[in-house]
């Protein structure tokens, strides 16, 4: 996959690891043309083959994703009257949904500000990181009048609670970054210094790991949206896959023979994950 093509948009490669910057100057306001190239990039992404871990970041480390023009959304048609749409989601929802259920680890490495539309992008991530002190989280949609409509009132309520969402979406208020992680907006946030390096190692330690457990394991953990005695049928039928694959046969066996089972390597499990890891 080359990814040309993008004016808006930079990718880099490094194995298994494909890294987006958005750099849409001044803010990274979604425009039109910033919009068509993330939906593009987000099918690209999810019929990637060789990429197992996927992160977004900006090149501008103020702003992420301001949040969707709002002069295009002015100009979105109103001559006829609103009517409830046949489908359950619109192209907007479909770009979003798609980093959530796409078979790659998504992560969204927020140094800025990230508002409206760029914030609902931000919650279909399976991982975010913010900077303390720096990253701004901002539902702006209420002030202006309409609400957030590419996922957000749906998203955010079930990523950090009805009451929460509440005073986020309908106050317009700044929620900061050590907020947000306390609300489980962010995975974690951290100091400006420590984000691209940890999002990295992260990112690299995941790839390290046989790919069908990487991708089964997020497509079991998407089944928890499900009752429970059918994401339990999903994890059993998951597992039963995986335990058939060389390459998890392969780790299993590196795994007692590295130290797995014995008390000194039980201590220390953290470490003999890494090295199953490492060719």
């Amino acid at each position: 996959m080359a990814y040309d093509g993008y004016k808006l948009i930079r990718f880099a490669r490094d194995g298994k690891i494909v890294t987006a910057t958005v750099d849409a100057p001044p803010i990274n306001l979604i425009t039109l043309e910033l919009y068509s190239e993330l939906s593009r990039m987000s099918r690209e992404v999810e019929a990637d083959e060789d990429c197992v871990v996927f992160i977004v970041k900006s090149a501008n480390p103020e702003f992420f994703l301001a949040h969707f023009d709002v002069s295009a959304i002015l100009r979105f048609p109103i001559d006829q009257p609103a009517t409830r749409e046949a489908s359950a989601s619109n192209e907007y929802h479909d770009m979003c949904n798609r980093m959530t259920t796409m078979d790659k680890v998504t992560i969204a490495q927020i140094e800025g500000r990230v508002g409206g539309g760029g914030s609902e992008f931000s919650m279909g991530f399976d991982m975010r990181f913010g900077v303390l002190g720096k990253t701004k989280i901002n539902q702006m949609e209420v002030p202006l009048g309409i609400l957030p409509g590419g996922t957000g009132t749906q998203k955010l309520p079930r990523l950090i609670g009805r009451n929460r969402a509440i005073e986020i979406i309908l106050a317009g208020v700044d929620i900061s970054a050590d907020e947000a992680e306390r609300w489980g907006y962010l995975n974690r946030a951290l100091d400006a210094k420590e984000i691209g390096p940890y999002v990295m190692n992260l990112a690299t330690r995941i790839a390290s790991f046989p790919v069908e457990a990487v991708k089964l394991a997020k497509q079991a953990i998407n089944s928890a949206t499900r009752p429970l005695a059918e994401g339990l049928c999903d994890e059993g039928y998951l597992f039963q896959q995986l335990i058939r694959t060389q390459s998890g046969r392969r780790n299993m066996e590196t795994f007692l023979k590295i130290g797995g089972q014995t008390r000194e390597g039980e201590l220390r499990i953290d470490e003999l994950n890494r090295k199953l890891g490492q060719p």
